[in-house]
């Protein structure tokens, strides 16, 4: 068994769409990005990938590519679940924690997960989504940013 982490992180302004674990979130401000920024989903991604050591997601989905911009992430996480399977490794389970001041997820992380797992082929109960605040402190706590924590334990496929 391995365990990866990843962290990921982004600024919130106007005029972009607020995505989170494939969500589309209803807010008035959206995270800046070339792709289409999910923080989650981007960390979960390098935990995956620093679980396996296959790099990171700038490695992988370079921000100077144009083939990237505006990329929807689940399908970025579905090209990274392969990479893992044709390197031997399977998920154990993804837990994460999306810290952000506004709006409230509590109603979408359920959601978030089911997509999260859906992109990866494995059962919901194999994925967590925790929702915090900043509780006011830092760019986070003045709803100026967004930032995303994962973990993930994988195991080596045996017989398969």
């Amino acid at each position: 068994m391995r365990i990866g982490y990843g962290y990921d992180s982004h600024k919130l302004v106007a005029g972009r769409q607020l995505r989170l674990g494939g969500v589309d979130v209803e807010y008035d401000r959206g995270c800046v990005g070339h792709s289409d920024a999910d923080a989650l989903v981007h960390a979960v991604i390098d935990a995956i990938l620093g679980a396996a050591a296959l790099g990171d997601i700038g490695m992988r989905f370079p921000d100077t590519d144009p083939k990237y911009k505006d990329a929807y992430s689940l399908e970025l996480l579905k090209q990274i679940s392969g990479a893992l399977r044709d390197a031997g490794y399977r998920i154990a389970n993804v837990d994460a924690t999306v810290i952000i001041e506004r709006p409230k997820l509590g109603r979408l992380k359920a959601e978030m997960a089911a997509n999260i797992a859906g992109a990866l082929g494995i059962s919901p109960s194999q994925v967590n989504v925790k929702a915090k605040t900043a509780e006011g402190l830092g760019p986070v706590g003045s709803g100026d940013a967004v930032e995303a924590h994962a973990v993930a334990l994988i195991e080596e496929m045996r017989g398969q």
